[in-house]
């Protein structure tokens, strides 16, 4: 079978897309439905049309090669029957070689005072009054705690060096293609917004209008979502409206177990009156 059907969880009043994260979990466990005895060891994908969250997402599964060591698949996401999204994957039989690894950036732990995202939320919801949508309910279902937040509503000039810890909230006893697919669910939070931090300027203010353009991930090791770790980004450039943008994301004992990319659009919105 080569199509598979994509719930969408956050179809409410306060979502007018699709996350991206979501889109791009779905087509790799679509992928992996395809596959056997191999894991993913990279990604590439495309975001083509804003999801609609109110009905479901089609996924073609194009079986593009099936090799001793390697398979390659291309998934395309379908909506209103137009493609909204696309990705390729590779995927691997374990081998044993060489290795080695950047070290894990100095970082305060998860547990050394740091505030979580839910407690983020509420101090904008004291503050202005009203409940403000961060994001989907991915925001509920990952525990995220950053290292140094940007203040959405009166943001200021920061280092582009943007860390934050991340686990599930509840354990997910899954295997571990699904941990895999549950990490790209979660990659897709907060590494745009690496990009703004050294202009001191914010979606929520009104600054900017973000979206992601695509997104390529490396999955150098095995990974348990049930754990922290630590997603340490950056963005070496932003220009001609888009920012790149780039994470490492590592266990606690400091290994390194994937690394991503994306480009994404951050346009100046002009200001009424």
């Amino acid at each position: 079978m080569n199509l598979f059907r994509g719930r969408v969880a956050e179809a409410d009043e306060d979502h007018v897309r699709i996350y991206g994260g979501h889109v791009i979990a779905q087509a790799l466990r679509a992928a992996y439905k395809t596959v056997e005895g191999m894991a993913c060891h990279s990604l590439h994908a495309y975001f083509i049309h804003p999801g609609d969250p109110a009905i479901p997402v089609i996924y073609e599964v194009d079986r593009a090669r099936d090799g001793r060591s390697f398979a390659t698949r291309r998934v395309i996401a379908i909506q209103h029957g137009r493609q909204i999204f696309n990705l390729a994957a590779s995927f691997q039989r374990p081998e044993e070689s060489w290795a080695h690894q950047h070290d894990m950036p100095d970082t305060p732990g998860p547990d050394s005072g740091l505030r979580s995202r839910h407690e983020i939320r509420e101090e904008i919801r004291r503050k202005t009054g009203k409940f403000d949508p961060l994001g989907p309910t991915h925001i509920y279902a990952i525990e995220m705690r950053e290292v140094e937040p940007q203040d959405l509503l009166e943001p200021r000039k920061l280092s582009d060096f943007n860390r934050l810890w991340m686990k599930l909230q509840a354990p997910a006893e899954q295997p571990p293609e699904v941990h895999q697919c549950l990490l790209a669910y979660a990659s897709d939070m907060n590494l745009l917004s690496s990009g703004t931090r050294r202009h001191g300027i914010s979606w929520r203010r009104g600054d900017a209008m973000q979206a992601s353009l695509d997104h390529a991930m490396w999955f150098h090791k095995p990974v348990s979502f049930d754990d922290w770790l630590l997603y340490s980004m950056d963005s070496p450039f932003s220009g001609g409206a888009r920012s790149f943008n780039r994470g490492q994301v590592f266990t606690q004992a400091g290994e390194l177990v994937c690394s991503v990319a994306q480009e994404g659009l951050m346009r100046p919105m002009k200001k009424k009156g």
